[in-house]
């Protein structure tokens, strides 16, 4: 066998223990995280309950998820270990994070000085107003058929059909 042959083997072995190796250091990390979990830190489970730890056991966690409303976790089930400060911004619902930091606008238009464009792009109109446009379309539907009439002519269409086909038939 040649390297050539033997090339696309080796760069999948080596991709595949790079994968790994990447796999297992977050493992080994995600395990730290856990076991250096204290009481009294804020927690969020991996299905998204934030919840502040009461008690550390060997593979379980007891935590408070209410006041006064405990559950038993396995440690598994710990999806990141939070700072009390994000802990509490997030059970405040405050953002002191960036409370200091200046507004930036979704758009370009409030850093040109045009405030009154970027005012009326701001509002939305949801109303079922017509455009300009639409005034002739109103005129072509004054000048249209009224719905028997239009019903007539479908009627007349099908029975012509009907004697079209008849006939047909009996020409055979």
């Amino acid at each position: 066998m040649s390297i050539v042959t033997l090339l696309p083997f080796i760069v999948l072995i080596g991709a595949m223990f790079l994968m790994t190796r990447s796999a297992k250091k977050k493992q080994q990390a995600a395990a730290q995280m856990r076991n250096e979990m204290q009481v009294g830190t804020g927690i969020r489970t991996i299905g998204g309950m934030y919840a502040t730890v009461k008690e550390v056991h060997e593979d379980t966690v007891l935590l408070e998820v209410a006041p006064g409303v405990h559950a038993i976790y396995a440690k598994n089930a710990i999806g990141a270990v939070l700072a009390d400060e994000e802990y509490n911004r997030i059970l405040d619902g405050a953002d002191p994070i960036h409370a200091g930091e200046p507004i930036v606008p979704d758009d370009a238009s409030s850093l040109t000085g045009d405030t009154a464009e970027a005012e009326k792009a701001d509002k939305i109109d949801l109303g079922k107003t017509a455009p300009a446009d639409a005034e002739p379309a109103a005129d072509e539907a004054k000048d249209a058929k009224p719905a028997d009439e239009v019903k007539d002519t479908v009627k007349a269409d099908a029975d012509a059909a009907k004697d079209d086909k008849k006939s047909g038939d009996d020409a055979k």
